[in-house]
């Protein structure tokens, strides 16, 4: 799994207008989860299942 940075600079993610991270692939934004116990929540496209981590 990456992480959103090297996902933006690899051409896997894009940025909107708003700055809300965008699934290069389905142009869908991307949901959010953060699991309880680490340092990292998780990015995920609910189109194509893809996921990135994003630090806190």
């Amino acid at each position: 799994m990456k992480s959103t940075r090297k996902g933006l600079r690899e051409g896997e993610l894009e940025k909107d207008n708003y700055e809300r991270l965008l699934c290069a692939d389905c142009g869908k934004s991307l949901a959010k989860e953060n699991p309880p116990d680490e340092v990292y929540s998780l990015r995920r496209c609910p189109d194509c299942g893809r996921e990135w981590k994003e630090l806190r």
